[in-house]
């Protein structure tokens, strides 16, 4: 096994941070030992049979062309708990476990609330608040039928009820539902900012979930925001994760359309990346 360790340093030194490359070994010897960290360190001296090392090869070279390798392993992990993500999803990601974290704060887990999660592509955010707001209804829209394959999947793993729905938000039908809670990890990257990113998240996550156009890129919110007001209940509450370019942006559209108590909140490597509003 450390034999692996140093393999996989030496294959891909200068295309990851070392940091990077130590993550990638632990998560591939995992995957394929089934041990946790600890017990990876304790049988370091562990022999891999021909066909795992079979395996190790075909990761290093997919790790070559730069797939995630969240993607690569089939699997990821968020709020705590396990999570299928294929190129149908985007790779959830700590900034989203933030946005997560504030509603699970903000809100009486007690209660039987309503939320609905909008263009929910894993999963991760219904499903996770569906774990922590176990008396409370979840649903969750998205465009993407295998987008909301992978979800159903992934809310099946965790032995969790979430109503998952086709929904275009931006020609949404008639819907008489409200909740109590709204939120929402729209596309808000700029085709302009396609030259700033790794090509492992250019390359390979969907497009439909990553990019608005130049010139409207408060799209998804304003539609959102638009559907909250009629569908929120009364003090409603409605989450965005955002742009950090856009935070006052939103801030000033959600003001613009009626809705109060808005706090822009910032992430832990303190971008502006979280707005809440009451209606």
């Amino acid at each position: 096994m450390q034999t692996t360790f140093e393999h996989l340093q030496s294959e891909l030194k200068g295309l990851y941070p070392e940091t990077e490359i130590k993550s990638f070994s632990y998560l591939i010897i995992e995957k394929l030992t089934g041990y946790t960290r600890t017990e990876v360190y304790v049988n370091k001296n562990t022999l891999f049979s021909n066909e795992q090392y079979h395996e190790i090869e075909s990761f290093i070279k997919k790790l070559k062309k730069f797939i995630p390798i969240q993607y690569i392993l089939g699997e990821t992990e968020f709020y705590g708990l396990p999570f299928t993500v294929n190129e149908s999803v985007l790779i959830p990601r700590p900034e989203t476990e933030e946005l997560v974290d504030w509603i699970c704060r903000e809100n009486n887990k007690n209660q039987e609330l309503r939320i609905l999660d909008i263009g929910t592509g894993s999963g991760c955010i219904a499903i996770a608040l569906k774990h922590e707001f176990t008396n409370s209804g979840v649903e969750a829209f998205d465009i993407s039928e295998k987008a909301l394959e992978t979800a159903q999947g992934n809310a099946i793993r965790n032995n969790l009820n979430v109503n998952f729905r086709i929904v275009d938000i931006l020609n949404t039908p008639d819907i008489n539902s409200k909740w109590d809670i709204i939120v929402s990890n729209p596309p808000y990257i700029t085709e302009n900012e396609k030259d700033d990113m790794l090509p492992n998240v250019l390359e390979y996550e969907p497009h439909l979930a990553l990019f608005v156009p130049d010139n409207d890129p408060l799209l998804f919110y304003r539609k959102i925001a638009l559907f909250a007001r009629q569908h929120l209940q009364p003090n409603g509450k409605l989450y965005f994760e955002i742009n950090r370019s856009t935070g006052n942006q939103c801030v000033d559209l959600l003001t613009g359309m009626g809705f109060q108590n808005i706090v822009l909140r910032k992430d832990i490597s303190g971008n502006d990346r979280m707005v809440r509003a009451i209606l």
